[in-house]
């Protein structure tokens, strides 16, 4: 180089803007156990609640004198408010903060359950299942956002799956201690009773719950009105993420639904010939199946992102198989060792379906994970509805032919696939374009002058 000419030196690298950066993940510990316990404690009772039909489908048909429509019409009602309540309760808790929406669900579906346990005449039941229903609709993203407020974003995937644990604790509830309580106290005495444990979640959100740890607030947002709610709504769709954790929740989460919410008990009474004894403890292996599989699933999420779709589209398969196997059989009644079977693999499809969620998550930011929570959990949900309506509807049409009336499954099955294999490529690329959640960029280096 000729004398006197400086040489030209690599400017040092700029430091990133700290505003620029994405929010460090949240601590942990003891204390996010303990605000998260009180938020999920609010939807295990919603569960509770929203299960109590199943146990006590025979004796609402009694109580209010209605057919098999009829009594699907509970369960619809209510999951057809669950579902619509979804989008708009995902929004109320980006704006508004877990502990104001959790609140507000604990006051509605207490006021549903009572309303449930007095209520004189079939009307007045189905407001008070919808009413429920709106309560219950506001507690599981919920607790999904105060997961993703209190714990680090690796651990996302075992929280996700320890929250519906939990909600499968309280299905277990329902089906062994409000059962009991029902035959034995009778229906006011129950469902009234069951009701006090919403006042007492309803005071524990109110004194101990927050929304988020200190230092971790999220970003304010200038505008949020109607434009605002568009926007939100609109970006969180476009995401193939999203929809993908959408229809795998919508394809994989109904057939335990509709099981365990309502028809399981009627099949397994009047069409395989068991007791209520005995069908009462099928219901509870589907419950216990839960409980396991759920703990194994996050595991090998958390430690496993690829393993998503395969664990999704095994338990689609295997439930699929389980139930052409069991409306299959020769005879009158399947043989026992096929129902356990089937209730266990019945256990499998909760945990699958909070895989939708881990799809969504990494593909949208913080401040619209609940807006994107609720298009997934309505999935499932409008799912539910509509194999409960199809069932139900075809009972009634084919005089009790349950074979008939539960190959609506293998339908809603088929076309959740479909989206599935349509959506996955997409949502795989978009996820890879994404750094991971809880990751900082670091300092983007100048060239040298040329």
């Amino acid at each position: 180089m000729s004398a006197g000419i400086p040489s030209a030196r690599p400017t040092p690298a700029r430091p990133p803007d700290p505003a620029a950066l994405p929010p460090a993940d949240p601590p942990g510990g003891r204390l996010a156990v303990g605000i998260w316990s009180t938020g999920v404690a609010v939807y295990f009772v919603a569960v509770v609640f929203r299960t109590s039909l199943g146990v006590a489908g025979l004796d609402a048909q009694e109580r209010f004198h209605i057919g098999a429509s009829a009594l699907s019409a509970f369960s619809i009602l209510q999951l057809l408010v669950y579902a619509g309540m979804q989008i708009p309760v995902g929004l109320m808790v980006d704006r508004f903060g877990t502990k104001r929406v959790l609140v507000a669900g604990a006051v509605l579906f207490t006021v549903g359950q009572l309303g449930f346990a007095f209520s004189p005449t079939y009307g007045a039941a189905l407001a008070s299942r919808a009413l429920l229903g709106c309560g219950d609709a506001m507690t599981f993203i919920s607790v999904l956002r105060l997961g993703n407020r209190w714990f680090p974003a690796r651990h996302g995937p075992l929280i996700t799956q320890l929250a519906g644990l939990v909600g499968m604790a309280g299905n277990l509830v329902s089906t062994l201690v409000l059962a009991r309580l029902l035959h034995g106290v009778g229906w006011t005495a129950a469902f009234a009773g069951s009701a006090l444990a919403g006042v007492v979640v309803l005071l524990l959100v109110s004194l101990f719950l927050r929304d988020h740890p200190h230092g971790h607030a999220p970003e304010p947002v200038a505008h949020r009105g109607g434009a605002y709610v568009r926007r939100q709504i609109a970006a969180a769709w476009r995401e193939p993420g999203t929809r993908l954790g959408m229809w795998t929740h919508f394809t994989t989460q109904f057939p335990a639904m509709v099981f365990l919410l309502l028809w399981g008990m009627p099949f397994l009474v009047e069409a395989q010939g068991l007791t209520r004894g005995t069908a009462g403890g099928l219901l509870t292996l589907v419950v216990l199946s839960n409980l396991a599989v759920a703990v194994v699933y996050g595991q090998i999420v958390a430690r496993c992102q690829a393993a998503r779709l395969p664990l999704a589209l095994g338990t689609v398969g295997t439930t699929a198989t389980l139930w052409a196997a069991t409306l299959a059989c020769p005879g009158t009644h399947a043989p026992m060792w096929l129902l356990v079977v089937l209730c266990v693999v019945l256990g499998a499809c909760a945990p699958a379906s909070m895989i939708g969620f881990d799809f969504a998550r990494p593909a949208n930011p913080p401040q619209r994970q609940g807006t994107a929570a609720g298009i997934v959990n309505m999935g499932g949900f409008v799912a539910s509805m509509t194999a409960l309506l199809a069932i139900g509807v075809l009972l009634d049409t084919t005089g009790d032919d349950y074979r008939t009336a539960f190959s609506a499954v293998f339908v809603l099955q088929a076309v959740g696939l479909t989206m599935i294999f349509r959506l996955y490529g997409r949502a795989a690329r978009r996820e890879r374009e994404r750094p991971a959640p809880g990751t900082r960029p670091g300092p983007t280096p100048v060239s040298a002058p040329r």
